[in-house]
């Protein structure tokens, strides 16, 4: 029994120790992180590990260790990219300005000039794996040489002597074989002057181009004597005069700053932003809703013939609507875009010889939407037609029966009795069309690319873009800077919405929220 005690005893010590080694990599992660300025990464790696731990290391919560993988899974796939695009919606985050502050101004300080003349050097092999270095100067036609050396030697004193070593010289293929060695080796000039390696076949002086003074957080150029400050409403160490006046100069990179609303409100203030985004924000909206009617209307009257008694085959009619469901959806784009090619495409060389006309369906605006409505409603009506046709089995054909006593014609069948019963179970459906359509970024990417675009814009815009493919566009396209900060606050409007649709859904489906 004193044994087992012991055993259990050393069993806990031993849990123990393994927690605190795992929370030690931990909080070091978690510091390193915050370090760099990764706060939100530092703050999702803290709740994971620190609530792994807990959750299978002490047997009070022992049944929450079977859902903890589900629940972190949905923390970093779900919650983290929607937090972290919110968080980047109040920030200046874009091409010019990605790093956190300590990082760019540390990327400034490794920055180097050349402080003096160049040298041409050369390396010649000696015995046991020994080098000679020599250093010619063009402009004085001084010789600098070394005794024999390693590569990997760090600080290397030369010598002026008359002319260069006699001997074999080393080819440009050792030199760049020892790259990384000799980027790393500093040579001493009889003056007292360093050298660093500048180029594969020259040393020179270099100096820090900047040097930073904490207390007034200046950065001073040591090459012009300027001197720059950090602008934290533009992200940007700015240039300013001898009273601390901002001039227009800046440095890059700049570094991330909370800007508020400030993206939100450029959406809606800046005439460059505001009228493509009104714009592209109808479009969307008449895009997908367009689609789901289209898609309803087709799948449904398909449905109904494909069920109509006296029709025959009706097997083979089924399989050849569904298979523009079965294709995979980008094929069918691409197909379609080389159909509606303006100078090649089938339909435009059909419509020239029956009425002589060549459609620029890529270039005129209406005839691109049109073009993409066509190609939406066709890789979306088998969905419906599915749908409808499981639903009409469900219609009691007792109505089609009274009806046929009154008289009913096959339109008012349809619209009296059909339609209005698959319409209501349709409903949700046709809300969740909605919603995936107002993120159709596949459709719209593949066939126009959002094309024809603006004129007159401050960011890439086009006519047939949604409101998720100007996203892409901001963040990735930009001629400027990728403005990532606006393109999140675009983002987030669309999660409203989209959020929105989804709540109506639920509503529509009497689903209920505990």
């Amino acid at each position: 029994m004193q044994q087992i005690t012991h055993s259990q005893s050393g069993l806990k010590w031993l849990k123990m120790f393994l927690v605190g080694i795992v929370l030690l990599i931990d909080f070091y992660l978690v510091g390193l992180m915050y370090l760099q300025g990764e706060y939100l990464f530092a703050m999702l790696t803290l709740v994971i590990l620190t609530s792994g731990i807990y959750i299978f290391s002490s047997k009070k919560v022992y049944a929450w260790r079977y859902v903890y993988p589900g629940m972190m899974g949905m923390a970093i796939f779900i919650l983290f990219p929607l937090v972290a695009t919110i968080a980047i919606a109040f920030t200046n985050y874009s091409g010019t300005n990605q790093l956190a502050f300590e990082r760019a101004l540390t990327v400034l300080q490794d920055q180097r000039f050349f402080a003096g003349d160049k040298y041409d050097f050369k390396l010649y092999p000696q015995e046991n794996n020994q080098w000679k270095l020599s250093l010619e100067n063009k402009n004085t036609g001084q010789f600098f040489v070394s005794d024999n050396i390693h590569l990997s030697d760090h600080n290397v004193a030369v010598h002026e002597q008359e002319q260069a070593p006699t001997g074999e010289v080393a080819p440009l293929r050792i030199i760049t074989q020892n790259r990384t060695a000799l980027q790393q080796m500093v040579v001493s000039l009889p003056t007292g002057n360093e050298l660093t390696m500048s180029s594969l076949r020259q040393f020179s002086e270099q100096k820090a181009r900047f040097s930073y003074e904490d207390s007034l957080q200046d950065l001073r150029n040591n090459e012009t004597g300027k001197v720059y400050r950090p602008n934290y409403d533009t992200g940007f160490f700015q240039e300013i005069d001898d009273q601390g006046n901002w001039l227009s100069e800046t440095l890059e990179p700049g570094f991330t700053v909370t800007i508020g609303f400030a993206n939100f409100l450029k959406i809606f203030t800046d005439s460059g932003i505001q009228k493509p985004f009104v714009q592209i924000f109808i479009w969307t909206v008449v895009f997908s809703a367009l689609t789901v009617v289209f898609t309803v209307i087709l799948g449904t009257v398909l449905a109904c013939l494909v069920q109509w008694e006296p029709l025959q085959g009706k097997g083979i009619y089924r399989l050849l609507l569904i298979l523009p469901y079965a294709v995979p959806s980008f094929i069918s784009i691409l197909v379609f875009k080389g159909l509606f090619n303006q100078s090649f495409g089938e339909i435009n060389l059909i419509l020239h010889h029956l009425f002589g006309i060549s459609p620029q369906w890529f270039n005129d605006p209406l005839l691109a939407k049109s073009m993409i409505l066509i190609v939406n409603t066709w890789l979306g009506y088998p969905y419906m037609m599915i749908l409808a046709m499981g639903l009409l089995k469900a219609i009691p054909q007792d109505l089609y029966e009274a009806s046929a006593m009154d008289g009913a014609s096959t339109w008012q069948n349809f619209s009296k009795i059909t339609f209005p019963l698959l319409l209501k179970p349709l409903t949700p459906l046709m809300i969740a069309s909605f919603a995936f359509n107002f993120n159709n970024f596949v459709l719209i990417q593949l066939l126009t690319n959002g094309r024809p675009d603006m004129i007159g814009t401050t960011t890439p815009a086009g006519y047939t873009d949604l409101l998720v493919s100007y996203t892409y566009r901001i963040a990735f396209e930009g001629s400027g800077s990728q403005d990532f900060g606006l393109a999140a606050a675009i983002a987030t409007i669309i999660f409203l919405l989209v959020g929105g649709l989804a709540m109506l859904n639920l509503k529509a489906t009497k689903f209920k929220l505990d």
